[in-house]
């Protein structure tokens, strides 16, 4: 009752064979990208930048969840008056 029914079929899917037409294909040089002490520099700053972006969102997130807690208890208290 509830198997599939599968259509009937009668002729087989092709079967490929896939023969490559060159048996050593050529490999592909990869150029070197320079890379020098302000390169590195950089990467360095540029990471330490985003680092301390990321720690300062967080400290304000911190922060401000805090604060709401704070402001929603003494609201709190205010209303129980």
């Amino acid at each position: 009752m509830f198997l599939p029914k599968y259509p009937d079929n009668s002729t087989p899917p092709p079967v490929h064979t896939h023969a490559p037409t060159d048996p050593a294909p050529a490999r592909r040089s990869v150029q070197s990208i320079p890379i020098d002490q302000k390169t590195i520099a950089a990467v360095v700053v540029v990471g330490v930048v985003l680092t301390a972006l990321l720690a300062a969102v967080a400290v304000t997130a911190i922060s401000v969840a805090i604060a709401a807690v704070v402001l929603r208890s003494l609201l709190h208290e205010h209303n129980r008056r």
